[in-house]
């Protein structure tokens, strides 16, 4: 609030500049899911443009804080199943679905790993390191985790495992390798 009214009384124009403002300045109900939400959104906006949508579709999640978990409940909505989301040891699996209030009850409340997720769902496997090295197929991809996640290497996986969708949730994280190979592979990219 203190960076927008000052970027509001040096300018002498209220352009609501700066994110993470308070409802008073122009800030968001539901700030915590915008991100998160609106990756979903511009995704399935992506996929209806070439005849697809998220309905029956298997997602690949890296992260797990609010980006990761505001996508995974947006894209279940939409008819999604996402089996998987990620932390900076490993991944968790469940080809059933992750539960949404498991996965924030984990990380929210408790401020645990994914370690403790897997050990309270039957149906999830734990996976030290990268999800990008998950063998088993899904149709689309969101890195939501860091810059820079997914290289050349990894992308030349998710086109071998069918991925036909790979949409941001983080910043920058497909290095230029892998914007390559998506591209010479007709995966929708965004």
């Amino acid at each position: 609030g203190y960076l927008y009214g000052q970027y509001k009384r040096l300018n002498q124009f209220d352009a609501g500049v700066l994110t993470g403002k308070p409802l008073g300045f122009g800030g968001s109900l539901i700030r915590p899911e915008a991100t998160g939400y609106g990756l979903v959104y511009y995704t399935e906006e992506m996929l209806k443009a070439n005849g697809n949508s998220f309905a029956g579709k298997k997602v690949v999640i890296s992260g797990s804080g609010n980006v990761a978990q505001y996508a995974l409940q947006k894209a279940t909505e939409l008819g999604a199943t996402v089996i998987s989301v990620s932390d900076s040891n490993g991944y968790v699996i469940d080809e059933n679905g992750i539960d949404f209030d498991l996965l924030v009850d984990v990380k929210e409340k408790r401020r645990a790993r994914l370690t403790e997720y897997a050990a309270e769902k039957a149906t999830a496997t734990y996976h030290e390191g990268s999800v990008w090295t998950y063998a088993g197929n899904y149709d689309i991809a969101l890195p939501c985790a860091t810059q820079n996640e997914i290289n050349g290497e990894a992308a030349k996986r998710l086109v071998a495992q069918g991925v036909i969708c790979v949409s941001e949730g983080a910043n920058m994280p497909s290095n230029l390798d892998a914007i390559k190979v998506y591209k010479e592979n007709g995966i929708f990219y965004g």
